[in-house]
């Protein structure tokens, strides 16, 4: 199968389902901004130098995969899980709990991947926006929105694990 179907010259694209849908629906805008969410997590881990957050951030990579696909499938049973929710919320509190506490607020820009790393962070701000109009007018899991919810922490975290021994101005 070819990767050019011409179905987009007309305004129109295929859910994973299948079906048809316009390429301006807010469906397709919210998988569409986790994909976005997914290349800007790709270039935070191209500049990481810490190895568990080069880990945990290709694991994230992967996991968002598998959000985009519930969001491109309407009525599917979806593909994160609870486990994976719970996983994340384990990481933070690890993490949150082997670093000292913030007293001051943080300018990303120190590094690359800081830089990034809060791109990716106010990228999935912007998914999780576009995720809950979506869910106002139409079926979204619920599983969906709570891990989405948990991504920008999760970044934020990583953010700052990853420049937990750079010199703040």
């Amino acid at each position: 199968m070819s990767v050019t179907t011409k179905t987009g010259d007309k305004g129109q694209t295929r859910l994973f389902t299948g079906q048809p849908i316009a390429k301006d629906d807010l469906r397709v805008e919210t998988y569409g901004t986790i994909d976005q969410l997914t290349s800007a997590i790709g270039m935070a881990r191209a500049f990481a130098q810490n190895e568990r957050v080069k880990g945990l951030l290709f694991d994230l990579q992967k996991q968002l995969g598998m959000l985009m696909a519930d969001f491109a499938s309407r009525g599917q049973k979806p593909m994160i899980t609870e486990e994976m929710l719970q996983k994340i919320e384990a990481e933070i509190a690890d993490i949150e709990g082997s670093l000292p506490p913030l007293t001051q607020f943080l300018v990303p820009g120190e590094t690359q991947a800081e830089a990034f790393l809060d791109f990716a962070r106010t990228t999935a701000r912007m998914a999780e926006r576009r995720a809950w109009s979506l869910a106002r007018r139409g079926t979204v899991e619920d599983i969906d929105l709570r891990f989405l919810n948990r991504i920008s922490d999760y970044l934020f975290i990583l953010m700052r694990l990853e420049n937990e021994d750079i010199p703040r101005r």
